[in-house]
Order: structure tokens, then sequence, then C-alpha cells
């Protein structure tokens, strides 16, 4: 029987390449987001707007059982405290936390009826360690591994497995969004700072989105059956030292 994925944030990046990789694995993919991608059915939706993602996520359970949630939907801020308002900490929160927080409630009754899912968080590096001038980014990582691990305990009873996927520095449009704004700045060479990046990760590159996705299908898999309130960590070793 061909198996159900809800993603958000499914049209670029890491979650196109998700998209892309449960797709052609024979999953029936449904892409929550707010602009259209190229794999999955999408459906428009605002992740921020919970009473939306509750809508849309139980229309997809009327006639699918969802077997897999992959909360991937979010956005990138660099600032310290200081640098960030009250605005800022509140719209990063509502689509990086209260996102993954209103599509996960509303995939569990789904779930818990069948005995069985898994439900994915794309955190960050961040979720375990700190970096500067990323004061709401890292502690809205931090809260989706919180989110990880509450949830595992507290429906392992249902075999229900969630699990927060924490990748590096991956080359996504988000990715050189930020390094375009940090020359725009400061005037620096863009392919320096690309070269500088890499260097600065032990394996000496970049990642790539395929490789999260990878990582996400084995996750969502049978063969990860036993791995339930983790923190997988694919950063080229960043976080080793």
């Amino acid at each position: 029987m061909q198996k159900t994925l809800v993603l958000t944030g499914g049209s670029s990046g890491i979650g196109l390449a998700i998209a892309a990789k449960f797709e052609t694995n024979g999953f029936n993919v449904f892409n929550l987001d707010i602009q259209p991608g190229t794999f999955g059915k999408f459906i428009e939706c605002d992740v921020t707007n919970h009473s939306s993602v509750q809508n849309v996520i139980s229309k997809i359970a009327e006639q699918h059982k969802i077997d897999v949630l992959i909360c991937n939907a979010g956005k990138h801020m660099s600032a310290d405290i200081e640098g960030t308002s009250e605005a800022d900490l509140l719209a990063l929160f509502n689509l990086n936390v209260k996102g993954a927080f209103s599509a996960t409630q509303s995939v569990l009754p789904s779930m818990k009826a069948k005995s069985a899912g898994v439900i994915l968080y794309i955190a960050s590096e961040q979720a375990l360690v700190a970096k500067t001038n990323s004061f709401a980014y890292n502690l809205s990582k931090h809260a989706l591994a919180s989110m990880a691990k509450t949830t595992a305990l507290d429906y392992a009873k249902f075999n229900i497995r969630a699990n927060a996927l924490c990748p590096g520095t991956i080359e996504t449009p988000l990715y050189h969004n930020a390094i375009d704004r940090y020359c725009e700045q400061s005037g620096a060479d863009k392919a320096a700072v690309h070269a500088d990046e890499a260097a600065s990760q032990p394996l000496g590159r970049i990642g790539q989105p395929e490789e999260v996705a990878a990582m996400a299908y084995f996750l969502a898999s049978d063969e990860a059956s036993f791995v339930t309130g983790s923190l997988q960590v694919m950063d080229g070793g960043y976080t080793a030292g």
C-alpha cells in the first residue's frame, strides 16, 4: 500500500529534496507551502496559521492514512539578542516552532488511530551548539529538538516515533541568501566567503540538500524502527570538535 508523507515547506531547498526523495520512492507526498514546488501535491498553506494547518491536514487524513510528517518550513535570522525585536522573535517562532506544533498536533489523531507513524523535525546543528549572531534562530532550533524528545516519549505507546534531523551548513537558497546579505553589509567577496564556509567544515565542503533528504528517508523507514527521541546530526563533523 502506498504510504503518505505530509511535508511542510517542500518547495525549495532541503524541503524540495525531501519531496523528491520520497516521491521517487513511491510515497504520496503532500507539500504544504506558500509557493508551488516541483514534487508532491502542492497545497497552499501558511503554517503560521494554526486553523489553516488543522483544516488542511484533517482533509488529507479523511482520504489517506498519514504515515510520515516532516516539519521543514522555517526561516533564518542573523542577529544577537539586542538586535532582535519582539516582532522579529514572534515572526520567527510562528514559522519555525508554531508551524511544527500545529502540524504535529494535527497528524497525531490519524497516527494514533493506526498505532504507527513517524514525525521528523528539520532542526539544525544549532540545536546542539551556539553560534554568534544567531539568537532567535538558535532558540527556535533548540525548541524543535525539545519537541522531538517530548513527542517521542509521549507517543511511544502508540508506536509513533519522533526525531530531529540536525543539518549543518547545507547549500540551499536559504544559505545563499544569508551569504548575499552578509556580503552586501560587509563588502566581502561571495566566492571567498563560500570558500571559507567550506573550509570551516572538517570534511572541507558544504553539505547538499539531497544528503539531508537521504537521511530523512532513512529515519522515516522501518530500518530506523528503533530510533526515536534522537537528534541526528549531519554537519560534516562541525560539532564534533
